[in-house]
């Protein structure tokens, strides 16, 4: 009895200092590791939040529901945080005519959905419809309209000068093409000008020889055969000094003065000599375009071929072509030049 006592109060005291259940009865046992690991995992349930309780619980599925066909898609319902999507808005097309006198409204409803292709495209198409019904009840007053402006280009073009003279052309260059190219010349000492200018634009470009106009005809005596045939080794070595002019140049000039008065008593006049090529009548082109007219022709081969046994210098078919054109002999302005009716007249006197 004794001994049993003893152990119980040493129980008691052992439980009591320590304060460890381990000597207690097995009900009030601290459970395992393992329970204590679960009961830490899991909350309780009155901390569980109610709308997070019915979000992971399963929805119970029915048997009654018909079943889903493989082409259907499922509707999908929108959580509590997304909104509707508007629907489509009628997209209004208003078109309004050049004169003011009738407007065009119409209401296209097109679908429209965010980074969709094929809905840019209805537009697209649904606006160019309305452009073309537009243009079909307004096509007679249209094609009116297009028929003046037409008329007027064509009159613009009329007045339209050479091609080869345009808004940057010097304007002695231009002068020179309204006033003298084409025009015919009959003047003697003029013919022999023309010579040695168009002898002269050779490696160069008519306004320069043009600007220098002056300079040929006080140096050369006014293009007086007579005079410049006379020119000596002085005076022509004092024209390459004062005028800076070449001097196989001024030779050929000198050399083809003295042809022309050979001419002259020959034919009567350098005129005669020159115009007799054409029969006294010049030709009249119709080139529509500049790339057409050609540097030289057989005409004016036969003349080049002609002055060069005759000796003339500097007188190949090119010059001679530019010569014709220059004098007159041959009219090239284009037809939608007006100095293409102009030299026509001139040339008819």
């Amino acid at each position: 009895m004794c001994s049993s006592k003893s152990k119980n109060m040493n129980q008691e005291a052992i439980s009591q200092i320590n304060g460890r259940p381990v000597l207690q009865p097995k009900s009030n046992q601290v459970p395992t590791l393992d329970r204590r690991n679960s009961l830490k995992k899991s909350p309780p349930k009155s901390l569980i939040h109610p709308i997070a309780s019915k979000i992971a619980s399963p929805r119970p599925i029915s048997l009654n529901s018909p079943p889903l066909s493989p082409n259907s898609k499922p509707i999908r319902k929108l959580a509590y945080y997304e909104k509707p999507k508007p629907a489509a808005k009628p997209v209004k097309l208003s078109e309004r005519t050049d004169g003011g006198c009738r407007e065009v409204k119409s209401t296209v409803t097109v679908q429209k959905q965010p980074g969709s292709i094929a809905a840019a495209r209805r537009e697209e198409v649904a606006m160019k419809q309305e452009e073309r019904k537009k243009k079909i009840s307004h096509y007679g007053r249209v094609k009116s309209v297009l028929s003046n402006e037409k008329s007027l280009n064509v009159e613009h073009e009329k007045k339209k000068r050479c091609s080869f003279i345009t808004t940057s052309s010097d304007p002695i260059y231009v002068a020179y093409h309204d006033e003298e190219w084409g025009v015919p010349v009959h003047d003697d000492n003029l013919l022999f000008e023309l010579l040695v200018l168009t002898g002269a634009q050779v490696g160069s470009d008519w306004t320069s020889v043009l600007k220098r106009r002056n300079t040929f005809r006080e140096a050369f005596s006014g293009f007086e055969a007579e005079l410049v045939a006379e020119f000596n080794e002085k005076k022509i070595q004092s024209i390459v000094n004062d005028y800076g002019i070449g001097l196989s140049q001024v030779l050929a000039v000198v050399d083809n003065s003295k042809q022309i008065l050979k001419v002259k008593r020959d034919f009567g006049s350098f005129n005669k000599y020159f115009w007799g090529f054409m029969k006294h009548k010049p030709v009249t082109t119709k080139y529509t375009s500049c790339q057409k007219i050609p540097v030289k022709t057989s005409k004016s081969e036969t003349i080049s071929k002609d002055m060069v046994r005759r000796g003339f210098r500097f007188v190949g078919p090119t010059v001679i072509h530019s010569l014709m054109q220059a004098a007159g002999l041959t009219n090239d302005h284009l037809i939608t030049c007006p100095r293409h009716l102009e030299c026509m007249a001139k040339a008819a006197l």
